[in-house]
Parts: C-alpha cells; sequence; structure tokens
C-alpha cells in the first residue's frame, strides 16, 4: 500500500491541491465555531456544552471518550424523566474526549505517528428521535462542501453492508447507499464491513449501521481502495450513527421504535485538512504549544519526522509532551487526580511518560531536568482552551483554577523526577540481567512499578528501545498477588435485574406503561414507621423476557404503577421488603430506576404474584431509618468540612450511604487531622443536638441554584424541579431560602440537592462518630462514619482503650507494661472507634512507650555504674589472666564498661567476661587480649572455646571478640573452659 501511494503521488504531478487556508483564515477556534452555529440553524440544535471527561454517572467508563457518552442515558432508554436531558430534541457542541485507558486507549501511540492523540475534541450532532438519515446526510454534506468548502472529488462515503450475506442478522443499509448516490457517484460510495460501518454500545443495548465520511489529502485521483487502509492521506474524518436497532443477549436485533443520530468528527482532523497540513500536529492547535517546548528547552524546532527519519527521537517527544499537557489539563481540571488505580493511574501514567520523553529527548546534552516543565505549560493550554472551555479558568465543579491545575502536576512532577534517574540506572540493571533471554522479568517489571513509579507501558517502550520484550504474564501474577493483599469493599445486595433500552420502550410503548409514581417514598416516618400502601403490578421481566407470573426461585423484577420503595440513587442504597397479595409474598432485595420505570428485584416466598395482580407494599423502614438517619448526617458532614477545613476547597466526590455507616469521599490536598476531625465530629455533634428540624421541598431547579449556602454535588446533573434538603440552627424554610437566597443567615445552614429519604430531625442520629480517614487517590479523602447505636459502640470502644491506657500509666513493672504496650497496639487498628480519640489514643501508647524505653536506658545506666564499680574493686594483682562472671544479665555494654575499667588498672593483663540473664536464655562472653600477647592468646579462640559449651559462637580480631549463646544450661561449664583456654596458654 505503501508503495501504491507513492506511485499515485509520482503519476499525479499536476494533481489539483487543496486552496491554501491559511491559519489566519481556519483558524481552529472558527472551525470549532462555524461547526456549531451551523447546527444550531438546522433544526434548533440545542448547545448543550462538553461535559466533564469524568464520567461520573457511567461506572463503565475511565473516561469520557465519545460525543455520545452524555446522552447515553437517552439511547439506553434510562433518563430521568425530570431531567434537562430527556427534554432534548436535537443537540451539538464540541465535547472533550481522552481515549487513555480502557477499550479505547491510544495512549501507546501518541507520538510514534501524527494523528493519534489521547485528548481531542470531537465536533458531534445528535438527534433523538427527531431527524434521521435523509437529513444528517444532507447536513454533513451541505457543511462540508459549501461551508467549509472542502473539494467534492475528494470525498468518499461508506455504508454498511450488513451480514446477512454470511448469515448475519443484520441487512445492508440500502437506504443509505441511495442517499449518498444523490451527491456522490458510485465509484465513491463504498460498502462497508460490520467492524467500520456497524456500532454497538456494548454486547448488549442500543445500536445500529454508520456511514462514514473519508478525505483524500491529495486528490487527483481515485483513491477508493485507500479507504479505510490506515493511509494517512485518505482518512476518516466524520462518523454518522443511524442507532435504530437493539441487541439483545441471544444477539437477535429488535427495530427501535425511537431512531437517533449520533455523529462526530474529530476537531483536530479537519481543522489540518481546512489549514492544508498532512498532520494534525502541524495545526494551529499544537504549533504554539511547540513553540513554548523550544523556547523552555532549548531544543531545535519541530519538524515532523516520525521513526526512522526521527534519529534523536526529539519530534516524537514534542508531540507526546504536546499531546500529554493537553490531557493533564483537561482531566485534572475535570477532577481526575493522580493517583494508583482506575483513571487517576491513568493520569499518573500519561504525566510520567510525558516527562520521562522530556527529560530523556528534549533537554540538550548536559541540561538538566527540573520538576515544573510541565507545570509551566497548563497556561497555555487553558489559553489556547478557555474560550471554548470555560471551566478550564474556573471550574465550578471542582473549583479548580490552572494555578491549581498547575500546582497538582508540579508535585506529582517532582515525585517522579526525584525516582526517576534512579529507576531508570535500575531499568538498565534489570534489562542486563535478563539479557539473555530477549525479555525483561515479570518480578523486575513489578519492582520497577512498585518501587519506582514506573507504569508497565513506560517499562514496555524502554524494553522495546533496546530490542526486548517484558514477560506481562508473569508481571500480572505478581500484580494480582499485590492485589490480593488489599480487600475490597462490597456493595450490599449486588443481586439485580436490569432493564435496558429495548425493555424500557416496550413497557413505555408496548404495554402503554407510565413511569412509575414513586412520590410515596417520601410519606413515612423517620422514626422507622410508615404506612403499606396498595399499588398494581404492570409488568414482570425475568431478565429475559417479560412474563404474566412471577416464577418460583428465579430472581426477577417487578414494575408497579406506584411504589412507596426507594430506588438506589445519589449515594443512598436501595429499600428492601415485601410485596404481597392475599395470597402470595415477593421479597424485595433491590431496587433500581431505569427510564423512569422503578424495577423491585427479588425472589418469590410463597403464593403467586401475577401481572395486574393489586399488591400492598411492606418497606423495611427500620432499615431505611438507618440508613436516614447515615445519610442526613453526611449533610451535616459535608457543612461541617467546609467550616473546618477553611482555606481548602471542599467538593463532594462521592458517598455510599447504607444502613451501617455512611462514606464520603471530598476534595483534600492533605490528610485530615486528629485534631481536625475532631472539630468536625463537634459541629455535627452540637447540629445533631439542637434537635434542628431537616427541611425538605421540591423547586424550579433555576431558582434554586441562586441559594447562597447551597452545595451542589460535584459531577451530579439534577432534574427540574429539584428537590431541596436544608438543615442547621436558624430558623427557616426552603420557600424562606426560595425568597431570600442570599441572606447570610443561611451560611449556618446544610442546604443540597437531593432527592432522597431523610430524617425528620437531627435529634434522631443520635450519635456521630468518625470512625476512619484516609486517602483514595492524590487529593481526594474518604472519611467513615457511624450514626445511632453504632455510633455508641465505637465512643465505648474508645472508652474501654482510655481506661486501658489509664491503667497502663500507673503501672510500675516495665516489662509486664513492655507487654500490654504490645496487645494495644495489635488491637487498636482493627478497632472500629472514634478516630480523634483513636489518633490520642495512639499518642499515649507512644508515651508509655516512651517510659519503658527511658526505664530501659536508666537501666542500662545503673548496670553500667554497678559494673564500673564491681570492676574498679576488683583484685587483679599478681595474676596473669582474669576470667570473671558480671552479673548484668547478659547486658553486653555493662560488661565492655568493667572490661575498661580493668584495662584501666591492669593494661596488660588479658580478660575474659561471661553473663547471662535470669530466663537462662542468654549468654554474653567479652574477651580482650593485650598486643603484647599476640600469638600467644587469640581472643576469638578463647571466646569460642567459652561458647562453645553453650552452643553459641562470636568474633572479632585477635585482640577483642564478643559473642553470644542462647542456652545458659551449661554456663559453669563455658567459664571453666575460659579458664582451662587461658590456662594452657599462659601457664
Amino acid at each position: 500500500r505503501v508503495a501504491a501511494r507513492i506511485r499515485l503521488r509520482e503519476g499525479n504531478p499536476k494533481a489539483p491541491k487543496l486552496s491554501r487556508m491559511s491559519e489566519i483564515e481556519w483558524p481552529v477556534k472558527r472551525v470549532r465555531q462555524t461547526f456549531i452555529e451551523f447546527f444550531q440553524n438546522k433544526e434548533n440544535h440545542t448547545f448543550w456544552p462538553s461535559c466533564s471527561v469524568v464520567p461520573h454517572e457511567d461506572p463503565t467508563l475511565l473516561f469520557i471518550n465519545a460525543g455520545m457518552n452524555q446522552y447515553k442515558p437517552i439511547f439506553t432508554g434510562t433518563v430521568d424523566p425530570n431531567s434537562p436531558l430527556a427534554k432534548l430534541k436535537s443537540a451539538c457542541n464540541s465535547q472533550k474526549c481522552i481515549r487513555a485507558g480502557g477499550k479505547h486507549n491510544d495512549l501507546d501511540d501518541v507520538g510514534k505517528d501524527v494523528y493519534h492523540h489521547t485528548f481531542f475534541e470531537m465536533l458531534g450532532n445528535w438527534s433523538f428521535a427527531n431527524y434521521f438519515k435523509k437529513e444528517a446526510i444532507a447536513w454533513a454534506w451541505e457543511l462540508l462542501t459549501e461551508v467549509y468548502k472542502l473539494p467534492t472529488d475528494r470525498l468518499y462515503a461508506t455504508y454498511c453492508e450488513g451480514d446477512q450475506h454470511i448469515g448475519g442478522t443484520v441487512p445492508c443499509d440500502d437506504e443509505t447507499r441511495d442517499l449518498w448516490l444523490q451527491y456522490l457517484p458510485a465509484d465513491r460510495v463504498l460498502k462497508g464491513n460490520m467492524k467500520d460501518n456497524f456500532w454497538e454500545m456494548g454486547d448488549t443495548g442500543p445500536c445500529g449501521p454508520c456511514t462514514e465520511l473519508h478525505f483524500d489529502r491529495i486528490g487527483g485521483r481515485n483513491a477508493a481502495d485507500l479507504v479505510n487502509m490506515d493511509d494517512p492521506d485518505v482518512l476518516e474524518i466524520w462518523n454518522v450513527v443511524f442507532i435504530q436497532m437493539f441487541r439483545n443477549k441471544d444477539k437477535s436485533l429488535t427495530i427501535l421504535p425511537g431512531k437517533h443520530v449520533d455523529t462526530g468528527m474529530g476537531l483536530e482532523r479537519i481543522t489540518s485538512i481546512l489549514q492544508d497540513k498532512r498532520s494534525n500536529y502541524d495545526s494551529d492547535i499544537f504549533v504554539p504549544i511547540f513553540e513554548a517546548i523550544a523556547k523552555k528547552t532549548g531544543i531545535r524546532p519541530y519538524t515532523g519526522k516520525v521513526g526512522k527519519e526521527d534519529t534523536d527521537g526529539v519530534d516524537m517527544a514534542y508531540r507526546v509532551v504536546a499531546d500529554h499537557i493537553r490531557t493533564l489539563t483537561i482531566s485534572i481540571n475535570d477532577g481526575a487526580l493522580p493517583g494508583s488505580d482506575g483513571r487517576n493511574y491513568v493520569v499518573r501514567r500519561v504525566l510520567r511518560r510525558g516527562v520521562r520523553y522530556a527529560r530523556q529527548y528534549l533537554f540538550p546534552q548536559g541540561a538538566h531536568y527540573e520538576a515544573g516543565f510541565f507545570a509551566g505549560l497548563v497556561p497555555l493550554v487553558v489559553e489556547l482552551l478557555g474560550d471554548a472551555f470555560p471551566e478550564l479558568k474556573l471550574n465550578p465543579a471542582t473549583g479548580f483554577t490552572p494555578e491549581k491545575v498547575a500546582e497538582i502536576v508540579l508535585e506529582e512532577e517532582a515525585s517522579f523526577v526525584r525516582t526517576l534517574d534512579k529507576g531508570i540506572q535500575q531499568f538498565e540493571k534489570f534489562a542486563e540481567q535478563d539479557k539473555a533471554s530477549g525479555s525483561l522479568s515479570g518480578p523486575h517489571t513489578f519492582q520497577l512499578y512498585d518501587t519506582f513509579g514506573f507504569p508497565v507501558d513506560l517499562t514496555l517502550l524502554m524494553a522495546e528501545e533496546k530490542g526486548m520484550q517484558v514477560d506481562m504474564e508473569a508481571y500480572a501474577l505478581c500484580m494480582a498477588e499485590q492485589k490480593a493483599k488489599s480487600r475490597g469493599e462490597g456493595k450490599e445486595g449486588s443481586k439485580t435485574v436490569v432493564l435496558e433500552a429495548e425493555q424500557t420502550d416496550k413497557i413505555a410503548n408496548e404495554m402503554g406503561v407510565k413511569p412509575t409514581d414513586d412520590g410515596a417514598k417520601y410519606d413515612w416516618q423517620s422514626k422507622g414507621t410508615g404506612p403499606k400502601i396498595s399499588a398494581k403490578v404492570m409488568a414482570i421481566f425475568d431478565g429475559k423476557a417479560f412474563v404474566d407470573a412471577v416464577p418460583e426461585g428465579d430472581l426477577v423484577g417487578i414494575v408497579l404503577d406506584c411504589t412507596s420503595f426507594y430506588a438506589e440513587a445519589g449515594g443512598q442504597l436501595f429499600d428492601t421488603g415485601k410485596i404481597t397479595t392475599a395470597d402470595g409474598s415477593f421479597t424485595v432485595s433491590n431496587v433500581q430506576k431505569y427510564g423512569g420505570f422503578v424495577l423491585h428485584s427479588g425472589e418469590l416466598g410463597y403464593g403467586s404474584i401475577k401481572k395486574g395482580d393489586a399488591v400492598t407494599l411492606e418497606v423495611d423502614y427500620e432499615r431505611r431509618s438507618l440508613i436516614a438517619s447515615n445519610h442526613t448526617t453526611t449533610h451535616l458532614l459535608n457543612y461541617a468540612l467546609r467550616k473546618v477545613l477553611v482555606g481548602s476547597t471542599v467538593d463532594q466526590r462521592g458517598s455510599v450511604c447504607g444502613p451501617d455507616k455512611l462514606r464520603f469521599d471530598f476534595s483534600h490536598s492533605k490528610p485530615v487531622t486528629g485534631d481536625e476531625v475532631a472539630k468536625v465530629q463537634t459541629i455535627v455533634r452540637e447540629m445533631i443536638k439542637a434537635e434542628c428540624d431537616v427541611q425538605k421541598q421540591e423547586s424550579p431547579l433555576a431558582g434554586a441554584k441562586q441559594i447562597k449556602a447551597l452545595r451542589a454535588v460535584f459531577g451530579e446533573v439534577y432534574p427540574d424541579p429539584v428537590r431541596v434538603v436544608s438543615v442547621g440552627p436558624a430558623e427557616h424554610s426552603v420557600a424562606k431560602l426560595l425568597a431570600e437566597p442570599t441572606n447570610d443567615e443561611w451560611d449556618k445552614l446544610s442546604v443540597e440537592f437531593c432527592g432522597g429519604t431523610h430524617l425528620d430531625n437531627t435529634r434522631e442520629a443520635e450519635g456521630f462518630v468518625v470512625v476512619m480517614e484516609e486517602g483514595t487517590a492524590k487529593g481526594v479523602r474518604r472519611i467513615v462514619a457511624y450514626t445511632k447505636d453504632a455510633a455508641a459502640r465505637a465512643a465505648q470502644a474508645a472508652g474501654d482503650y482510655e481506661q486501658r491506657i489509664a491503667t497502663a500509666g500507673s503501672m510500675t513493672d516495665m516489662v509486664a507494661l513492655d507487654v500490654e504496650i504490645s496487645s494495644l497496639r495489635n488491637g487498636l487498628d482493627a478497632e472500629p472507634m472514634d478516630y480523634a480519640r483513636k489518633e490520642a489514643i495512639k499518642k499515649s501508647i507512644d508515651k508509655l512507650k516512651d517510659r519503658v524505653i527511658a526505664a530501659e536506658k536508666e537501666l542500662v545506666k545503673a548496670k553500667a555504674a554497678a559494673a564500673e564499680a564491681w570492676a574498679k574493686g576488683l583484685d587483679v594483682s599478681g595474676k596473669k589472666f582474669v576470667v570473671e562472671v558480671v552479673d548484668v544479665e547478659g547486658d553486653v555494654k555493662a560488661m565492655d564498661t568493667a572490661m575498661k575499667a580493668v584495662n584501666t588498672k591492669a593494661p596488660e593483663l588479658p580478660a575474659a567476661f561471661l553473663s547471662r540473664n535470669k530466663a537462662g536464655d542468654k549468654v554474653s562472653c567479652l574477651v580482650v587480649v593485650p598486643k603484647a600477647l599476640a600469638g600467644t592468646v587469640d581472643a576469638k579462640d578463647w571466646l569460642n572455646a567459652a561458647l562453645g559449651e553453650c552452643g553459641g559462637k562470636g568474633g572479632g580480631k585477635p585482640d577483642r571478640a564478643q559473642g553470644a549463646a542462647k542456652d545458659a544450661t551449661n554456663f559453669d561449664k563455658a567459664v571453666a573452659a575460659a579458664t582451662a583456654y587461658a590456662s594452657g596458654k599462659l601457664a
């Protein structure tokens, strides 16, 4: 194919060139804005701003990697009817996307060519059961040829050939083919296979054929045979997906009643074409960053070379750094911080890969790489992208400014730079050790990751540069062993039935069922009681199909016309309970909401329940009361953290409110100290003690957003109207908050948007105890806390330990005290208790240990003083040698003090001292021989002659030796052996 491309170029010297469009004519800002304005004028497309690249509402994704991601609830039929998304008919935008992890991962390819990126913008227009193929194709053609004015003879369109010709279920998309033939000749309307021209959201779910538009950068030829052949000069520029089917679990297809359009055009690609650049990296998207890099490093200018032509690796490093700093700025601004797992680890990998390339290739020989190079590029990225994405200047969700993003980059950069040189040296050692096998071993690769912070892809790259491979299988085993050491935290009630778009469409359109009325979930008393309400069974789903009756022994889901059960949302766990008829009972173990339909998952207890039955709902209100206590107190905790951690941007990053505990994740750059936790607890406990009423009321979203004290949850999309929950000591109501939104008195209140079930009054929480504070990622902390009886037990546990500390403080036997200290320490970490008191208990234990250490030091001094006094009084006159037992419990330091006293008194006298402890499991021996007796008496031989009787030995020099044994049974024989040795040598 490469040879064919060369021949085509050489054979067309007069091929028409694309009109040279200067960067002034089509700068990237104009390209982006032209696209958006074009669709705003077609069918009144709503400009729907790019969502965060951190998909808080979609746990299946590491990052937003396509323009359609934020519209997924619409496509899957799970959108909340009250959500602003539910009101959309058509939309357009430029979506921030990152492909650097998970299924879509371009990280390893960035730099090696001129078209891969980890961060990119996806221009897109969408129809939600509004317009379809005819309009989508016509507008795509109009924008490209009449607005952007691309030469029509360089455009190629593909359509899906289906798979029926090979026994599949997808028909050929003849409709799309015929529409394109209105604009293009037949030889440029091409069949595409299922891989290239059929889009699926997953193994099951919405799907459909797509049509792609390809552009030939060269022109003057028929390049049909180069379409979808990875030719950099014949590239796909626009993909238009027609979501018209649903893939079922059995792989069959169902036609969707509502058909959607999902399009995507890479901004970087279309910009390079409009600026007549052969590479995305040659456009005004990247050139300013390249210029900044050159200025900062003094390296040669970027020349666009790849592969072997890039002999010094500098051009590849330019591309890596420019791409990666865009990714880092965008991802961190949106709340993905460098860390050790998930998307946070991807961010760390991106930064470390970039630092390694910059250090190795962009700094001239002898220049020193200093942390701050990457961080210094953040302001430029904000300048280039800030108009398109204003949140880069101040992100209202994360509170991050460019300065904060640069600070986070600098901290991570500095951390890696400190270990980079050592890591590279260690890699070189490992590579030399593993050279014979041609593959870096798994344990070595894991050590580079674990000790030096080398992401495995960085090690793979360095190994590739040496012509080596990496034993990834063995590395994976090492990684699995490490992960097995840490315990995970599971969610309660993981068994559930799921409704996909096909089922919600069927319920709504074929069965004619209206969304479940779940307003009764708020009709209860938070002390743990509530009504049994009546409902009607509207649908029963067994996970595969809708059935008329609940089968025995199977997990199924029931949809009712109304419900008092709470469906899991906003961090609050679902309700449990029973659905009963006159002769049947169904145990509800999980409740979820899909597209407005509340699905009650569980199993039949006895009897029968059928579609159309009148049923009675029995919620476990006692369990809900425990959850409500933890949920309301989570709001108080959020409020208290903001009051205590002054100067810090505290934003909620996640929460789980269950019956046993609450878990709250929030942004904060350092650990919360024990004193700070104590202050937080005091604020929450005071609000519980103050018996504050919890105010709850629905309000129009626009008005509620104006409340001064409002604390919105990071990354959350709120319905309209929204439920406002307010609690605090100030006299107020939600109506008053809405009427006086800027009143300073509201600063005393916790005010949040929340659809959860809450206490009626804070006194019902009874107590509040923080039992854990830890980090989950860089800049993210986690607090776990208890309320009600669990809080009382945690407080009692702290009291029990404090009593033990007090008792230990009065102990005079230091040996017994040391044993108690070990017991206290061993049990402390595993005991759930008041975190602030636990920190104080740890300090008290440390002080007890200091007492033991001080006593030990005093004992050593006393032993040494007694030994010295004993030695000074020892009569050595007329003796040829000395063998003595020193009563110092085997303390070598005290024996040495005694030996020095003897040596001072009789410097020419050889001496051997032995000592044993009371337990009989330690024998110490010290021997000193004057140099005048060298060759006559050897200190090591003398020592081992004695210790040999006790099974011990020692070492040293001919003039001084010391050693020990662990059995004093033959101590007297050792003393006799020492005497016999000296007598034999000095007789």
